[in-house]
């Protein structure tokens, strides 16, 4: 999901035997299954690769609250009303500590916020659909939420230990925001209306195929996973995931007495997998060029956010300079 347009070195993996002292012990540290810190050694391709997927995953989270921040005042009940906001919040933070998690590594929060105004770092494809109905925040929350678990559980063990440790928390948070949705699902679905049970279906049939499209392109055509993978950046394949989503998803789907829109989709005795059909590759390639249904609106409003904020950014910046300027007349005197 957050390294959906990430590219690493673009080379082989290097042997151990070819690369220098320092890499060779850096290497052999995360073989080890050793947590790589700020301070210590680290190849810039490394943390190149990091501020990348960190700050494709920070911005993620929170272009994210736009889908579902305009369902807020419409929720149908109260407590509706109240869990969809505390999950807004949930992303809110999210972005905060991964934010903080790219800070380690040398680069601003404003520097970040530039490379996703001027289109250098992506955010998440999926985020770039309109959510048409109340279904639809159920269906964001199954599975949205429950494809972002699939990516992010793993990521609790990866090699950057202020990334894997931000994970944690991250990781107990969207499990609820998944159970939420699916617990919308099951009131419309499964206990609701037959127009209720066709406003579920048609937001499934909606974010099935843009679901599976979060997992990034198959690895067939993703050529820069390897080194990823060899420094535990990336911590499962991007077709091991999704085969993974699907298995789980599509008894979910039965439960609420919903269809899979895939004609093709199909329980394999011998894998003892689904079969399942590809997403269409050419709509996810356009959506991450900036052509999908949201694109514009979703940047649009983050910029215009960043733009309404400088105000208060601009009286911090004063305030932490006055504060500053005090502490170091007293202790001039």
């Amino acid at each position: 999901m957050y390294a959906q347009s990430i590219r690493s070195t673009g080379k082989a993996v290097q042997s151990l035997e070819d690369m220098s002292a320092e890499d060779r012990q850096f290497q052999e540290r995360i073989n080890r299954g050793e947590k790589i810190e700020p301070k210590d050694y680290m190849p810039a391709a490394y943390r190149e690769n990091l501020i990348r997927q960190i700050g494709q995953h920070a911005h993620s989270e929170i272009v994210g609250q736009l889908p579902e921040g305009n369902w807020i005042s419409r929720a149908p009940t109260l407590e509706r009303k109240a869990n969809l906001l505390a999950k807004v919040q949930d992303e809110a933070g999210h972005g905060l500590y991964l934010y903080c998690a790219a800070e380690t590594l040398g680069v601003s929060r404003d520097d970040l916020f530039g490379m996703l105004h001027t289109g250098k770092m992506k955010y998440s494809s999926i985020f770039n659909y309109p959510t048409l109905t109340w279904a639809d925040m159920g269906a964001v929350g199954w599975l949205v939420d429950g494809a972002a678990i699939m990516n992010q559980v793993p990521l609790q063990n990866t090699s950057y230990g202020p990334y894997a440790r931000a994970m944690v928390r991250i990781c107990k948070e969207e499990s609820f925001h998944q159970r939420q949705g699916f617990h919308i699902m099951i009131a419309m679905a499964k206990n609701g209306n037959d127009e209720q049970h066709r406003m579920a279906q048609d937001a499934l049939n909606r974010f099935w195929y843009p679901s599976l499209m979060m997992f990034g392109p198959s690895d067939k055509d993703s050529v820069h996973s390897a080194q990823s993978m060899a420094w535990k950046i990336k911590m499962n394949t991007n077709d091991e995931l999704r085969q993974k989503f699907v298995d789980a998803t599509v008894p979910q789907a039965e439960f609420l007495g919903l269809s899979i829109p895939d004609d093709h989709l199909n329980w394999n005795e011998k894998t003892n997998q689904y079969n399942y059909s590809e997403p269409d590759w050419n709509e996810f390639n356009d959506v991450l060029a900036g052509n999908g249904p949201c694109n514009t609106e979703r940047l649009d409003a983050r910029k215009k956010a960043w733009s309404d904020g400088a105000w208060v950014r601009e009286g911090m910046m004063a305030h932490a300079a006055k504060k500053a300027e005090r502490k170091a007349e007293r202790q001039a005197v």
